[in-house]
């Protein structure tokens, strides 16, 4: 047994009541105005420990929680951890037929379901073994043996959290899918806090005074980091939203009460942001800093906003596998149009097809070695070798670092070709792309050529006001212009909107089928 409890629970909740800092609002729902202390947190997610166990769900059991951003979802995470539970955050966003996947791959006991997803998983739930109990949390008729989440924690006893060392399961995360089916990602409970030593505290560097909103949820990897441990980490405030983060909405966020001080984003958002922003008045907003990750952030995009805004995007790289960002640009030493460099308490490599490192200029795959690496995937004992090796953990991007020590992205490695026996990064031709006028979102992507030769593809969306005549040549001649005549695309294809997952990264391996 470990010495002292590494429980993650412990360290994000409990260390605040001992410093006296049980009063201070850790979360608030934007749409409700529901606030909750640390203090209370405590108790409630003592109470969700007290009714697994009461319900006979054991420690290393899996607790799926498929729920919308909100407190009670909050309670329930850290429930699990203080139990010994693992929880699993499940994407809301999924299909019914992908949670049929995940559920049966992680044969979780028990499954947390908000009222309003409850539909899109029932069909599932009658062929599934594994589940044994069923809470649904908000308004709901209850039927068909699911319990109600006040009923299943009233009169639970607060349990303590659980003693664990850090190098325990926690939680697994399944990640987005961007090349095909998600895969379950293990975390322990050292995980958690070793993104808030580094990230969290030397690039955010936030403090107890901040108020954090993320678009990403709490599901994924980024939202889980963003409005959950890092804030939780200094004793800050959280604002949970529990919609779809459109750009009114983010806006009339950033005009409430406590307004956001930290803004996590992504690149599509941010773009949409500056689309939907009044030309000429200044928005309304507290923000100190933003934050970017997800896909690299577009050069235009970044210093669009900072000129909007008066704000810098730190840009940044992360993963499900890493937990969170770990290459990324910090305050005070933006440049857009790079991922910045490593963030303290990382290493990085950058390695050619024999695993040899590359030298300044040249492409290679990122390499990354960190505290918060995963255990590996659970149930792909092959995916897992060929991603983790040893204390380095295989990222599947492209980039190229400049005489100043900053790696600029050049893509998945799935995404990069050769033109003419050099490599093209999609990214520069898209960014290239984007500062055209007419065009509000591109994707570029490998086609094959009638010489059976790959060229460059492009597939765009264009703002409304822009007109079609004539715009084909327009936008080849100014990629040529812009990045190169070897790198311009042959085809461009207009479309209404282009094929994301529910984190905004574009899904390439889409487009490239469509060819």
């Amino acid at each position: 047994m470990p010495e002292s409890n590494h429980n993650a629970a412990h360290y994000f909740i409990e260390t605040h009541l001992a410093a006296g800092r049980g009063e201070n609002i850790a979360f608030i729902e934007s749409t409700s105005g529901k606030r909750i202390s640390y203090g209370t947190l405590s108790a409630n997610s003592g109470k969700v420990a007290g009714a697994l166990t009461k319900a006979g769900i054991k420690r290393e059991e899996r607790a799926a929680i498929l729920m919308l951003d909100s407190i009670d979802c909050v309670e329930v995470f850290w429930g699990c951890l203080k139990a010994g539970v693992i929880a699993v955050p499940i994407n809301t966003l999924l299909a019914s037929a992908v949670y049929e996947t995940i559920l049966g791959d992680c044969r979780a006991s028990c499954l947390f379901v908000s009222a309003a997803l409850l539909e899109v998983v029932k069909p599932v739930l009658a062929k599934n073994s594994h589940i044994r109990k069923v809470i649904v949390v908000g308004d709901h008729v209850l039927k068909d043996g699911f319990e109600s989440y006040e009923s299943f924690t009233h009169g639970a006893h607060e349990q303590e959290a659980v003693l664990v060392s850090a190098d325990e399961p926690a939680f697994w995360l399944y990640s987005s899918g961007s090349t095909g089916q998600p895969k379950g990602v293990r975390h322990v409970h050292g995980n958690l806090q070793a993104t808030s030593d580094t990230y969290g505290a030397k690039i955010l560097g936030l403090i107890q005074s901040d108020v954090v909103f993320s678009a990403a949820k709490l599901f994924f990897a980024y939202g889980l980091g963003n409005a959950m441990t890092f804030p939780m980490a200094v004793g800050a405030t959280t604002i949970l939203f529990d919609g779809r983060p459109t750009p009114p909405a983010v806006m009339e966020i950033f005009a409430g009460n406590p307004a956001p001080t930290i803004f996590c984003g992504v690149p599509t958002l941010f773009g949409a942001m500056l689309v939907h922003c009044d030309p000429v008045e200044k928005p309304e907003h507290q923000l100190r800093l933003c934050i970017s990750a997800g896909e690299a952030l577009p050069e235009e995009i970044g210093k669009k906003w900072e000129q909007k805004f008066g704000t810098e995007i730190l840009d940044g790289v992360g993963s499900t596998e890493m937990l969170h960002i770990f290459l990324s640009n910090r305050p005070g030493d933006v440049v857009y149009g790079t991922s910045g460099v490593a963030v303290p308490g990382y290493e990085l490599r950058l390695v050619d097809e024999a695993n040899r490192d590359v030298g300044i200029g040249e492409i290679g795959e990122l390499l990354v070695c960190g505290d918060s690496a995963a255990e590996g995937y659970w149930n792909q004992r092959a995916k897992s070798r060929a991603t983790f090796e040893g204390r380095w953990t295989r990222t599947g991007d492209k980039y190229e670092i400049n005489a100043k020590g900053r790696y600029i992205y050049c893509g998945r490695t799935d995404d990069m070709f050769k033109v003419s026996g050099i490599w093209v990064s999609p990214f520069e031709v898209e960014q290239a792309l984007l500062t055209h006028p007419a065009i509000l979102e591109a994707a570029v992507v490998a086609a094959i050529d009638d010489d059976k030769l790959l060229k460059p593809k492009a597939y765009i969306v264009l703002r409304n006001s822009a007109s079609s005549d004539g715009l084909e040549n327009s936008i080849k001649t100014h990629v040529k212009e812009q990045v190169g005549k070897w790198k311009y695309p042959r085809w461009i294809e207009v479309m209404e909107e282009l094929p994301k997952t529910a984190t905004g990264k574009i899904q390439r391996f889409k487009l490239r089928s469509q060819n």
